[in-house]
């Protein structure tokens, strides 16, 4: 359960401009406010069952533009590569005696890890 409020949260990132607006602040409600169906049929003056309709709806669309374009997919796989090559680059930092290429190592590193948001 955690792991897919996850994936509907980043697809929500990726994604969620195509979506309604509604369908977009009740998911972001959802998924990343943590509110429950009551408190969110509260807020859009609907039924519990009509919340949880357009909860359904927005993540079936959701999950068919990530089947279709693979973005999120894409920039986990970059992001965890990233990370990889920042360890290995560290790694092997670590071995170097000369301080011309730890220095230039070290930024190289640095600029991974900000372009991996990390």
């Amino acid at each position: 359960m955690f792991e897919k409020n996850l994936n509907i949260s980043l697809l929500l990132d990726f994604y969620g401009d195509i979506l309604t607006e509604r369908q977009n602040d009740m998911l972001n409600m959802y998924y990343n406010e943590d509110c429950s169906l009551s408190e969110i049929a509260d807020a859009f003056s609907i039924s519990r069952q009509g919340v949880r309709s357009v909860l359904k709806k927005g993540e079936a669309i959701l999950s068919q533009m990530e089947e279709k374009l693979g973005l999120a997919a894409r920039f986990i796989k970059m992001r965890d590569k990233s990370s990889e090559i920042a360890s290995e680059l560290e790694s092997i930092n670590s071995t170097i005696n000369n301080d011309d290429i730890s220095s230039k190592i070290h930024t190289l590193i640095n600029e991974i890890k900000e372009m991996a948001n990390y």
